[in-house]
């Protein structure tokens, strides 16, 4: 049976297990302090709630941002929908204000994560930006009869947004999309397209990896791709209407990311379960608020996945001249019109640091005061477009550039 069957089976045997200790979490939560006072009751509620969320699938979470504060007042915030396609949705966050902002196209990362764990990046611009953002669909519910997903599909989708947002649009790239970003701005400025964004933005984005590489890095080097592709991609089991598509499932990508700071997230856990047992519920809902989000991914297609590794891992085709996308070439020096803004993160140990900056190199056409570079000190690859770090130094230089260069 493959890996992907076999996780299904495992998940399935654990499901009742798992509700029933969530069933008994609740019934021992439901009499609450009544009767925390039995010896060995909070203890028994906190291994209760812990086994139950380790058991448990984690589906796809919402947004759920139905309000920002501007100008210390509060304004309604909409989700919609603008473009509906098969393997990407295009959401947009309507401001009730007649003023929304300059216009932001977030593209979220396609690599096993929800576009939703860029929630903290899309509350934080919301306030002076009118945000939309790319919401990739996970591969498994996409049926086979929607056709392949490759690097070139992915920049189409970009060029598509971007042509329907029209040319006051600002792009924000965060981690891997900052490739596809690049390859589908420089297509559009070869054919002189009017929408092409006044701005792109490069956050922790892999643009040479030859460059300082990290531990990810070395990995996608050590092996070939044929070995990627007999022991990370699997097919779709039956029970998902993407049935026999072949993905790199999210659970993988998952177990990578926790092998990499395994005893971080057991140490988050131990703790999780001590701040049940000492009543420490503030500290306890962080924990379930992350990891909710944490353990939610998607499956990537495989054609995108391999090609990926292939070219801006292991070949690095975009930093020596030599990509292709959709049978395409991609000249980046053709970016004349487009600003350029780059992030990086000290600390960060996903995204090496000069990786991103590398696109002033390779960018030769925008001119110098059109483009700057940002490194932030003791920030590492989730702190560039999260938390306290976010917030005091990348945000206002983002907003910053983008005001210099907005219509």
């Amino acid at each position: 049976m493959a890996l992907y069957g076999l996780r299904e089976l495992a998940l399935q045997s654990f499901e009742p297990l798992g509700l029933m200790a969530e069933a008994s979490h609740q019934t021992v939560n439901f009499w609450g302090n009544f009767v925390a006072w039995i010896p060995g009751m909070r203890e028994a509620g906190a291994a209760l709630e812990s086994f139950s969320r380790l058991a448990k699938g984690y589906g796809k979470p919402g947004f759920a941002i139905d309000d920002v504060i501007v100008s210390g007042q509060r304004v309604a915030v909409t989700e919609t929908v603008l473009i509906d396609e098969p393997f990407c949705r295009l959401l947009r966050f309507k401001k009730d204000m007649p003023c929304p902002g300059p216009q932001v196209l977030l593209v979220a990362p396609l690599s096993g994560h929800y576009a939703t764990l860029l929630r903290p990046t899309v509350e934080a611009l919301l306030p002076e930006h009118d945000v939309c953002i790319t919401d990739w669909t996970d591969a498994r519910f996409v049926p086979l009869d929607a056709g392949r997903f490759d690097l070139g599909c992915y920049v189409e989708y970009l060029k598509r947004f971007m042509r329907y947002l029209g040319t006051d649009t600002h792009v924000i790239a965060v981690c891997q999309p900052g490739v596809p970003v690049l390859c589908a701005i420089a297509q559009m400025a070869e054919d002189s397209e009017h929408a092409q964004p006044r701005t792109m933005t490069l956050i922790a984005a892999p643009i040479d990896t030859r460059v300082s590489p990290t531990p990810v890095n070395q990995f996608a080097q050590t092996y070939t791709l044929p070995w990627f592709e007999a022991n990370v991609i699997e097919r779709v089991p039956a029970r998902y209407p993407g049935m026999g598509r072949q993905v790199y499932p999210g659970f993988l990508q998952l177990a990578g990311f926790v092998s990499m700071n395994m005893s971080r997230h057991a140490d988050a856990h131990l703790d999780f379960y001590c701040n049940l047992v000492k009543g420490n519920q503030n500290e306890a809902a962080l924990h379930r608020k992350f990891y909710d989000e944490y353990n939610a991914v998607l499956d990537v297609p495989a054609e995108y996945y391999l090609e990926t590794i292939q070219k801006v891992f292991q070949e690095h085709h975009l930093s020596r001249g030599c990509m292709e996308v959709g049978n395409r070439r991609v000249h980046l020096e053709a970016i004349t019109k487009v600003a350029l803004l780059t992030i990086e993160g000290a600390e960060d140990d996903i995204t090496g640091r000069d990786q991103t900056e590398a696109a002033h190199l390779l960018c030769t056409g925008i001119s110098p005061k059109h483009r700057k570079h940002v490194v932030v000190d003791g920030v590492g690859h989730y702190g560039t477009f999260a938390g306290r770090r976010f917030h005091q130094c990348i945000l206002p230089a983002i907003t910053q550039f983008i005001g210099m260069h907005a219509a």
